[in-house]
Parts: C-alpha cells; sequence; structure tokens
C-alpha cells in the first residue's frame, strides 16, 4: 500500500479549493484528499483515478471528482480506506470525545495524538441525538471526516451512548457502531437502599427471574452468608445486603441481559465493546452491589468491557467534581478490587467532562482498566470560542440559555442558580469570556444545548467554520488538560 502522509495542518490553495494536508492519501493509484470550497464554504472530498461508486462531480480539465461529504461517500470511503472505520477497543484505557455539533472531531485529534487512551470520537447518547436533531448515521460519518480531515491513522471507537430501549439499538448498529453503552437506570429501585427486610423480601419475590435464568433460592445459596475474598478487601452478604442488591438492581440487570441478547442478533458474529451504566441515579453504587452486578452479569454470559457505578459525590455537568475526594479515592481503591477480581472489564467514569481533580486517582488506582466519558465540554469549547470572538452572538444564545434553563435542566443532575449568571447586556465584551469559568453559567450553557442550537444552530457553526483553526486549538489545548493524568498509562 503506497500512502502519502505529509505533515502540518495548513491550507494550501488548490483550484477553488482550500486542501487538508493531512487527508491526503494515495492508495491503490488512487489519490483521496478533503478540501474546503472557497465559494461556497462547503467541505469536498476530492477523488483522483478510481471513482466507481463515489457521488459528485469532475472538475474540469483535472481528472479530480469533487464529491459531497455524504453517507454513500462516506461509505465508499471507508471501504477503501479501513482505518476510517471505529473498531472495538476493548480493555484498552480510553476517552470518549463526544461532539454536538458535528465539527470538533479535528480538534480531538489533535489532543488525542501521542495520549495514553484511546479516543472514542463518535459518541452520542439517544438523548443528546433527540436535542440536536442529529441520527447516529449523521454522528458517526461527521466522525469519520473529522478523523479523515485531521490524518488520524490508529484504532478509534463509536459509542452508542445511553441505550435505554430494544428499539434503540437498530439504527447505532447500522450506522457502524462498535461500542455500545446501555443504560438501565430508570430500572434501579433507589427505595431498596431505605427499605425494611420484610418489604424487600416481597420484592425480590417479585423480580423476574426467568429473565435472570435464577430463582430466589439459587441467589441466596450463591450469596448469602458467604464472604468473598478479593485482593486486599473482603465482602460478606447478609439476607439484608444481598436483598437489597437484588431488588436495587435486579430489574436492571434483567433489561440489561435482553438489550445484550438482542444486540448480539444484531450484531451477527461481530466483536463489539458493551457497557453497563447506572451511574444516572439517585443513590450510589456500593462496593458490594458493585460485585453483585457483575458477578450476575456474568453469570448470564453478557461479555461486557466496562461498567459505570454511580459513585459518591456529585458528577454533575460541565465542572469538576463535588464531593469528599479522600473519601472517594478510598471507596474507587475497592470498586478497583472488585474490578480486578473479575478481571474481564474496565471501570467507566461518566459526566467526565472536566473532572480534573479526579483523573489523577482513576489514572493511578486503576492501572489503565479506565474509560473516561465526556459530552458536553466541547459544545463548552465553542461557546468559549465565541465570547472571544463572535460576542453579539454568544450575547444571543447566553441569553436564550437562561431563559431554557428552568425547563432544560430537568433531565439532568445540575445545581446551577440562574440568578448567578448575569445577562449579556451587564457585562463588557472584554469580560463575556469569564463566563466560561464560573460554575453557574458553564452549567446554564451545558445543558441548554438543544434548544441553543435549535434556534442558533446554522449561526454557530457558521460561526465555528470561519475560525476553524482557533476552534481545533482550543479544544485540543482543553483536552490536553484532561488526558495528561492519565500519561503515565503509556509506560
Amino acid at each position: 500500500m503506497n500512502m502519502v502522509q505529509p505533515s502540518g495542518t495548513s491550507l494550501e490553495h488548490f483550484s477553488g479549493f482550500s486542501i487538508y494536508l493531512n487527508s491526503l492519501v494515495q492508495k491503490d493509484e488512487t489519490l483521496y484528499l478533503l478540501a474546503r470550497e472557497k465559494e461556497s464554504g462547503e467541505r469536498r472530498l476530492l477523488v483522483r483515478g478510481l471513482v466507481d461508486g463515489f457521488e459528485g462531480e469532475q472538475l474540469a480539465h483535472t481528472g479530480i471528482w469533487a464529491c459531497p461529504l455524504s453517507p454513500q461517500n462516506a461509505f465508499q470511503l471507508r471501504q477503501r480506506l479501513t482505518w476510517l472505520s471505529p473498531q472495538p477497543l476493548g480493555l484498552a484505557p480510553s476517552f470518549g470525545f463526544g461532539d454536538r455539533l458535528g465539527c470538533a472531531t479535528p480538534g480531538h485529534v489533535q489532543a488525542a495524538r501521542g495520549a495514553a487512551l484511546q479516543p472514542v470520537f463518535a459518541q452520542q447518547s439517544v438523548r443528546e441525538n433527540a436535542r440536536t436533531g442529529r441520527t447516529p448515521q449523521q454522528v458517526l460519518d461527521d466522525a469519520m471526516w473529522g478523523v479523515f480531515q485531521a490524518g488520524w491513522r490508529q484504532p478509534w471507537g463509536a459509542d452508542a451512548d445511553h441505550l435505554k430501549t430494544l428499539d434503540d439499538l437498530l439504527s447505532f448498529v447500522s450506522a457502524g457502531y462498535t461500542f455500545f453503552t446501555v443504560d438501565p437506570g430508570e430500572l434501579v429501585d433507589h427505595a431498596a437502599s431505605e427499605a425494611a427486610l420484610v418489604e424487600l423480601r416481597r420484592k425480590a419475590a417479585q423480580l423476574p427471574w426467568h429473565l435472570l435464568k435464577s430463582s430466589l433460592s439459587d441467589m441466596r445459596q450463591a450469596y448469602q452468608d458467604r464472604t468473598f475474598r478479593l485482593q486486599g478487601l473482603e465482602l460478606s452478604f447478609d439476607e439484608l445486603t444481598l436483598f437489597c442488591a437484588a431488588v436495587k438492581y435486579g430489574r436492571a440487570i434483567a433489561h440489561v441481559a435482553q438489550m445484550y441478547a438482542r444486540l448480539a442478533e444484531l450484531m451477527s458474529g461481530q466483536t463489539f465493546d458493551f457497557e453497563v451504566s447506572v451511574d444516572e441515579t439517585d443513590t450510589p453504587t456500593t462496593v458490594g452491589e458493585h460485585f453483585f452486578i457483575a458477578s450476575e452479569l456474568e453469570r448470564l454470559g453478557i461479555r461486557f468491557t466496562s461498567l459505570a457505578p454511580r459513585f459518591p459525590g456529585r458528577f454533575e455537568k460541565g465542572v469538576d467534581y463535588l464531593g469528599d475526594l479522600p473519601a472517594l479515592r478510598a471507596e474507587l481503591s475497592e470498586h478497583v478490587a472488585v474490578m480486578r477480581h473479575f478481571g474481564s472489564y474496565k471501570l467507566s467514569l461518566h459526566s467526565g467532562s472536566d473532572k480534573f481533580s479526579l483523573y489523577p486517582a482513576f489514572a493511578e488506582l486503576t492501572g489503565g482498566r479506565v474509560h473516561v466519558k465526556t459530552a458536553g465540554t466541547s459544545y463548552l469549547e465553542a461557546l468559549r470560542l465565541l465570547a472571544r470572538l463572535e460576542p453579539e452572538l454568544f450575547g444571543e444564545i447566553l441569553n436564550f440559555a437562561r431563559q431554557r434553563y428552568p425547563s432544560d435542566r430537568l433531565s439532568y443532575h445540575v445545581s446551577a442558580r440562574i440568578e448567578a449568571v448575569p445577562p449579556a447586556e451587564a457585562l463588557s465584551e472584554a469580560e463575556l469570556p469569564s463566563l466560561l469559568e464560573q460554575f453557574d453559567a458553564r452549567q446554564v450553557l451545558h445543558v441548554t444545548f438543544g434548544s441553543v442550537l435549535g434556534r442558533f444552530g446554522n449561526r454557530l457553526v457558521a460561526a465555528l467554520v470561519s475560525h476553524e483553526q482557533a476552534y481545533a486549538e482550543g479544544l485540543q489545548a482543553h483536552f490536553k488538560k484532561h488526558l495528561a493524568p492519565f500519561a503515565p498509562l503509556a509506560g
């Protein structure tokens, strides 16, 4: 395979196009590259050589075909340049870059170069797609074009995040995702943590034992009055702690089993990463409950790559961890002991954006058996750029976000106070960027993204295109701070 991989990120001008040099590839007598058309501002795939299967038009007197960034052309390019298809990442340490705008991947790639964590460049949840109006295919294709543009040649993943129903699966499988995060949080029984034993017995008898492929007596025999010795940790289940774990998570585990079975059927033997997420719940996952969940998933034959417990403290959107760091570190070490006991999965840190105080402990204690998931922080970096370079547009977005926050916050765990976020007219243009360092403003801007994109999406993306390099550089700097604590894992 003959490949040309020039270095550098500057654009060169060619026949009405600005060329992304890092995208240039020559393979099997065909040249591929990505360019931005000067007149329209649209990106185009340029192909010279074997053009069968691509849709587009030939540029006069050049032998080059200019092709739109369509699903058909994305599919064809993935068939020819196989590194543009996402892959399962398995137990390698990994990092999820969420991109709600579809134009952040080049900056993510710049941050990921040389990092110890393997990147998941396509990552969106069903909830995020509903709010942005994008499809799973659009999210994956947008990430792929960014991977191509930036010249990334290493493995990368695509995460179908927070899947809740069987109907959620097909569109992500059809699009080519390789990582599936199932969120059964709505089936977690939070009341179990405070329930009396008599109530737990009643609820345990009503669990869907046929889906769990077990029985109440089998569960008692497997866990009750037994001590499990882990590395540096002993766990025991009396009747109360066992029934609490079973009632709290039993229906969730049964649902995960159904989701996994359907996914395995849809994937038709293809390897995939599978994550179980119980992080978006009201009560923390105890170490014993973590053990119970992992043990039951293993018993049911579910090959899960990662597990996201609900850790103690507050993991709110767009801000650092809120809680007792020494206490979390102590409990995290016990969760790691459970993970190492089973040895078949890694711990996943959700709402991982901007949790700078936590990263050193996760890097050290997990020893690399870790996945970090971020989502809205790339959107906030886009707003940071607007505050600096497009203050009028940012001011409109800020005021609209203040209006939308009371309703948009309802599906998130956040604590920002709207009265702590000043309207745009109360600040000078020079003061606007400082809002991206302020706790309340970050959360207000973070959770209103769907409403903002519905009204300002076209203008926002157009502004980012006009400041494309600045946005990529801002993302690179921001995510380097996220990734730096994990650098020792590279050794």
